[in-house]
């Protein structure tokens, strides 16, 4: 018997269950299956997707991440330019594969360069694209793969992300919904990481520390028409 084995028989007995226990075994299934949805906050409840769009972006900023709306896709190249001249940033970005993003005009914005695969340790800049966000708590859901590896979300000290705005949804249940639909129940993503600002962390003084466990500034970039390439 492994120490795993030997730790759930244990539990099984406490709980006075055995390991081929149908009635349990079925209550589990029927839980894990039907998806229940928990409470959604009522600041969010009926709201049009301004009323949204502008809840996520205050908790956003509230939280010191800065927040860009374009109209189209094909002006996200010169948003993050301005962002990066902005804040004196390097014009050198780290993105993975995701197909919006690579398919982007890179060439209207020449001087940027564009470096491709998982974030590396010298990276300064990292560009994800989110699964969704969500208005409840101006909180990016970001899903693990090759597209958009996890390490853009951690390493670089600067972290643009682009959200699309048909992706902005009211709860956390509605994101998961977005995210069951999009993988399907046997092709989740390893990880799914939400991201409600900057990394940051208090010391024991109260003394509040940015970029502890992740980036120091994080830059959202809303397309409001996610339809339209030109």
């Amino acid at each position: 018997m492994s120490s795993r084995d030997a730790i759930l028989s244990k539990i099984r007995s406490q709980l006075g269950v055995k390991r081929d226990d149908a009635e349990r075994r079925a209550i589990v299934e029927e839980r894990l299956s039907s998806h229940r949805r928990h409470l959604t906050p009522g600041r969010v409840k009926g709201r049009n997707v301004e009323e949204l769009l502008k809840l996520f972006r205050g908790f956003l900023e509230k939280e010191s991440a800065t927040v860009i709306e374009v109209d189209r896709k094909h002006d996200i190249p010169s948003a993050i330019a301005n962002y990066l001249r902005t804040n004196n940033l390097p014009a050198r970005i780290r993105v993975g594969g995701d197909a919006m993003l690579t398919q982007l005009p890179w060439g209207s914005e020449p001087h940027l360069e564009m470096l491709l695969g998982r974030a590396q340790p010298s990276d300064e800049v990292g560009l994800s694209h989110a699964a969704a966000a969500v208005a409840e708590t101006g909180t990016l859901v970001l899903a693990s793969g090759p597209d958009n590896p996890v390490t853009l979300n951690f390493l670089p000290e600067n972290h643009i992300v682009v959200v699309e705005e048909r992706d902005l949804v009211p709860s956390y249940e509605d994101a998961w919904d977005r995210i069951r639909a999009r993988f399907g129940s046997d092709g989740m993503p390893r990880t799914v990481n939400f991201i409600s600002g900057p990394s940051r962390t208090g010391d024991i003084g109260g003394r509040i520390v940015m970029g502890a466990h992740g980036p120091r500034r994080v830059c959202v970039i809303v397309v409001r028409n996610s339809d339209s390439a030109s």
